[in-house]
Parts: C-alpha cells; structure tokens; sequence
C-alpha cells in the first residue's frame, strides 16, 4: 500500500450564516462567549503547540509519560489490527507512537482540519506502507457521525489530551454514548474500545499556573481569538483593551478561561455597537476535570462496562481504556 491509496473525506456540512449568527449572538448575549474552536486559526494553533512546552502545563507532558510507561500494558489489552479512530487528530503525532504497536489495518483521523489531515497523513503514509490512511473531514463537537463503510474489523477510538474537558459533564456523557455505540459497529467477537485521556482535579494554584502562565503565552492564545473574530465578523476589538483570565472553579469543576474589558468600550458587531464596560467578561472555554471515579461513572453510563486505568505517581492525569 503507498501513499497513494490515502483517502480524505469530506462531511462537513458548515451552515455558514447559522454559525455566523450563533458566533454574533454570543458575543450580544448579556454573559457574552465565544465557541472554544475559534481559537484556532493559524496563528492560534501555533499558540497552542508553544503552550504545550510551557513548564507550566503539564498535561501533554504526563500523558505522553503514562503512555510511555504503559505502552506494553495498553497494547497488550488493544491488540492488533483493525481500525484505529483518532479523534481531533490534527497532526497526527499522538497517533505516531501508537501505530507501531496496533498495527491497524485502516487509520481514521478524524478532525475539523480537512487539509491539515491531508498534509500529515502525506508524511505518514511512506512509514505505514500496510496502513491504509484515511482522513475524515467532519465536525463532531455536536454529533460524531462516521460512515458505516469505514468501520470494518475491531475498532479502537482514541481521544486523548483531555479533550473531552472541553464538554460539559452532561454534553461529555453524551458523547461517549456516541462513542460506544459507534465501537459497538465493529463485530463482537473482536473486542473493540476507548483509550481516553483526561486531567485529574488537583491543587488549584497548580491548575491556575497550567492556564495562565508567567511568560504569558496562554493570555496571547486567549487575546489572539478577538483578532479572529475581527477578521471573521468585521469587528473592532481593541485587543490591548483587554486582558487574559484563566483560573480553577473548584465548585464547578473545571478551568475557567474569559476575556475581561479593561476599560468601557464600545465594539461593532455585524455593524452593531455593543457597549462593553471595564470588568465584563467574554466566556472563551471550560476545561473540566475528574476524580477517577466520576469518569469512571461516566464511562458505565455510556454503556462501557470494562475499565482500566493508568496514572503518574502523583495521580495528575488519567488515561483509561475502556470496553
């Protein structure tokens, strides 16, 4: 098999003036917020691949050293061959130190990102000549649709970096029903299931530091989302009027990230002021964390019934495979 056999589909269906008016209705509403995934443009990502090798922010180096440390365990529990489902693939490179060992016969990257998924599956596919590459372009923050075709031998669904925060408890749960019902597609008789990754709760001034950092590159990647929707919706956002929040709301759960007005302001919006005063706040994210035991809870109520879990020494973060 060679690179050229890599296939990329398509199934984004975006209702462009739909997301237009949800994106300028968040930003009207009295509690204004803005969807996480406008984060991303080109110079957000690159913002988020520098804070991934901030001291402060520990997640992507401890999972990757609970997936070193129980690399053998995990496979040995996986297998081998099928379809390995990499869900908000990106670049891939998660995927990178597990296809060795899975050996699958088809790897599914799944992501927003058509043409990146494109890009990365070209550079892989000389590695993996009997890995059959394919992208699926596709939106699942609100349903996860995978077509029936590209669901053949013993499926695994990997999730990893804590994405699954990003949910709200009740939206998480959700989610992972899809999951489970898409892993029960593959046949019975060969097994199947979830390798997740999810940040545990811990010390607040540790979770603070993780998401508002010293050198300040979390407040860029967090301003930097006010550029994009000035590009986006014609807006005025005056980013040095402006400034980065990012905290830990133990009651809720979950990491808090805003953007505060530092002065009163008036902005356009879909050529329509809106008055911002000094201390309103845009709501940018929600990462949520877990005990062990309420993701564990989670897990049997989207139908898994067979879990195990890894941690670091210092019960940080999660990863859990489950059937």
């Amino acid at each position: 098999m060679s690179a050229a056999s890599i296939r990329i589909i398509n199934q984004l269906k975006v209702d462009h003036e739909a997301e237009r008016s949800r994106l300028i209705d968040g930003l009207r509403a009295a509690s204004a917020s803005i969807e996480p995934k406008y984060f991303y443009d080109e110079q957000g990502c690159a913002l988020y691949g520098a804070i991934c090798q901030l001291d402060e922010y520990y997640p992507t180096r401890t999972e990757r050293a609970i997936f070193e440390q129980f690399r053998g365990q995990i496979t040995g529990l996986v297998g081998k061959g099928g379809t390995f489902i990499d869900l908000g693939a990106g670049d891939c490179n998660k995927a990178l130190g597990w296809l060795p060992h899975f050996s699958p016969q088809r790897y599914l990257a799944v992501d927003i990102a058509g043409p990146s998924l494109a890009n990365a599956l070209g550079n892989m596919a000389a590695d993996f000549p009997t890995t059959e590459m394919v992208g699926l372009a596709t939106d699942f923050s609100q349903q996860l649709v995978i077509p029936e075709e590209l669901l053949s031998g013993k499926l695994t669904v990997f999730y990893p970096g804590s994405s699954i925060g990003n949910f709200s408890p009740d939206a998480a749960t959700h989610f992972l029903r899809q999951i489970h019902k898409i892993i029960e597609q593959g046949p019975d008789q060969l097994g199947g299931g979830l390798l997740i990754s999810v940040d545990a709760k811990k010390d607040k001034a540790r979770l603070d530091a993780a998401y508002d950092d010293a050198l300040g590159v979390t407040a860029a990647f967090n301003l930097n989302v006010l550029r994009h929707i000035n590009r986006l919706l014609d807006c005025n956002f005056d980013i040095a009027a402006w400034r980065h929040i990012g905290f830990y709301n133990a009651t809720e759960g979950r990491i808090e990230m805003h953007l505060e007005a530092t002065v009163d302001q008036m902005v356009k919006i879909d050529h329509q002021p809106r008055k911002f005063s000094a201390g309103d706040k845009i709501h940018s994210e929600n990462s949520y964390k877990y005990d062990r035991g309420e993701f564990e809870a989670m897990l049997n109520a989207a139908g898994f019934t067979e879990i195990k879990c890894w941690t670091n020494p210092a019960a940080e973060f999660w990863v859990f495979y489950a059937q």
